[in-house]
Order: C-alpha cells, then structure tokens, then sequence
C-alpha cells in the first residue's frame, strides 16, 4: 500500500460573479502522506478553507472545479453524491473553525458524537460508551457530565473537543482541521495541539492542518505550504521552510512574525494589497507587493523550481535574494 493519501494536481476553483469569475484557487498541486501533519499557511482569503472545501464537495454551485483531487488512488471528482457521503466523516473528517456553527443547539454534544458512531452500526448504548472513551480521550473534563450538556453550555474549548472527538469516532484516515485554535486562548491551544499529535502518533491519522499561525505550524507540522492570493508559492519539510525560506512573501512573512526584541519594536509590515481576483491574466500574483519584481513577474507565470527533493518554491529571482 502506498504511503500517499491525498493528492492534488492542478487544482484551480473559479467562482462565478456578476462581472465573471474570481479566480480564489490557481494551480495547487501538493500531497499528504498517511499519518503525516501536512499545515497549509497563509493570509486570510488566500484560498485554505476553498481548498479543504473542494477535498470535502462542499463549494457552492457557483463554484468551477478544474484538476484533480485524488485520495487513496480515487478522484473525489468523479465520486457520486452518494459515494462522496459515505467518504466524509467515515474517510475524511474535518473540524471547522466555530464549533458552534457546526453542532445543532437542541441536542447535547454526546447525543451527536453517538449519532456519528451509530452510522457504523453500532447499538445507541455501546455507542454512549464510545462516547464517554472519546471524551476522555480528548481529556475533556468531567466526560460524562459534559456528554449530557448542551453546546452553548461549553467553553469554546469544550466545543472543539467535541467536534474532534466527532470527526476521530469513525476512525478517519484523514483529518482536516480549519483554523482549530481560533479564538482560543494560548492554554486551551496547547491541549488542541496535543490531541492534534496524539492523533497522528496512535492513530497513524493523517492531518492536514489549515492555519494563518506559523507557530502551531513549528511545534506541530512535518511539512508545509505557504499560500497567497491562491497560488502555492512555497512548500517543503518545516525545518527546511524555517530554515531557508525562498520565495519574496514567505520571506517577508517570517520577517512580521513577533519576536523577543524591545517592546516597542515596530513589526515589519508587506506594502501593498492583495490583487483583484477577478483580473485573470498571467504573471506572479505576488508581483505588484515584491521587493524584486522584474517587468517579467507581471506578465509570466513562474515555474516551479526544486531547493531539494522536499522543498519546492515558484517565483522568477527568489534565489538571488537568499
């Protein structure tokens, strides 16, 4: 059995507007190996959650899919709605930024984790059992308390608990994780961390980590790819990432990051603004805001080129600035 599990191959999603399409996703070709924490990085509006989205078949109708998305060797695009169904939560689950928009105010959080768990045949009452193991798997407080509660009646943490012990109840191969620290405080993000990991070293659970914060990136990932304005424009193995940044934005980006300098240090800051995507036209979608744009980055697409044989960058001159 091979190591990959999800592959994507020149992903491109176009949005229908009233004056065209707005390009959100350009040519995005990346993988994720069984059991690895693959983090996707990059500004809000970058294209992340589009891209979760597109792996689930969850895009609106106005939304124009070209590519592939293969998982397991199968194309997720050609999938029928009611093989699409039977993938998600049972192959592929994914935790989505608020909970609570996910979970229904009415029942309590265990009656929907065991609704999960049933979906495999199992009895209401061995399922309830199930329930109470993954809370405490989770290391939720007080599990079968918190299991009969409702979700307004929990910390924010609490409901993240509950929607990862929801996606892992079926044992997914899989797991994407859309921003699941967001709006949490740095305590309750280092348990969320954990489980995260735990996940990958007992379950061999591949997880592909959605996130804008490079420093769950460092502490959790094997490898990454950094986004902007939907373009990949940098990936590699974390430590190499980190280490030798290429491309003009990753650089720039590990510049702004907060440091242990003088209080009132100024942060550095990226000029510009992010380009209109509904202008379709060639060129580096970086150029207009890059410290090195030539006359060529406005009107050629780069190619991707190789720093090694896990680090990969697009950009026309980025290595004359390393």
């Amino acid at each position: 059995m091979s190591n990959e599990l999800l592959r994507l191959e020149q992903l491109s999603i176009d949005y229908k507007v009233r004056d065209g399409y707005l390009s959100a996703v350009k040519d995005v070709s990346f993988h994720i190996d069984r059991g690895e924490i693959f983090a996707v990085v990059g500004e809000s509006g970058c294209g992340k959650s589009t891209i979760a989205h597109s792996i689930m078949r969850l895009l609106d109708k106005n939304a124009r899919v070209s590519g592939n998305i293969l998982f397991d060797g199968a194309d997720l695009q050609q999938c029928s709605d009611k093989e699409i169904t039977a993938v998600r939560g049972r192959d592929i689950g994914m935790i989505f930024q608020n909970p609570l928009d996910s979970l229904n105010p009415v029942y309590t959080t265990g009656t929907q984790v065991n609704e999960a768990i049933m979906l495999d045949g199992v009895s209401r009452l061995d399922g309830w059992k199930k329930v109470i193991e993954l809370y405490r798997s989770i290391k939720m407080p007080d599990p079968e308390k918190r299991a009969k509660a409702f979700p307004h009646e929990m910390s924010g943490g609490m409901r993240q608990r509950v929607m990862i012990a929801m996606m892992i109840s079926r044992n997914p191969a899989l797991l994407i994780a859309d921003e699941p620290t967001t709006a949490l405080d740095v305590t309750i993000e280092a348990q969320i961390l954990e489980i995260i990991s735990q996940l990958k070293s007992e379950f061999n659970t591949a997880i592909m980590l959605i996130t804008h914060n490079f420093g769950l990136v460092a502490e959790v990932a094997d490898r990454v790819a950094i986004m902007y304005a939907g373009e990949l424009v940098e990936q590699g193995d974390v430590y190499e990432v980190f280490e030798r940044p290429i491309h003009p934005y990753t650089r720039l980006l590990m510049k702004a990051l907060p440091r242990g300098t003088k209080r009132d240090a100024r942060l550095q800051t990226i000029d510009g603004t992010v380009p209109r995507l509904t202008e379709k036209k060639p060129g580096c979608r970086f150029a207009n805001r890059c410290p090195m744009a030539r006359e060529i980055c406005g009107n050629q697409d780069p190619a991707v080129w190789s720093v090694s044989a896990t680090h990969t960058y697009r950009c026309h001159f980025a290595e004359e600035g390393v």
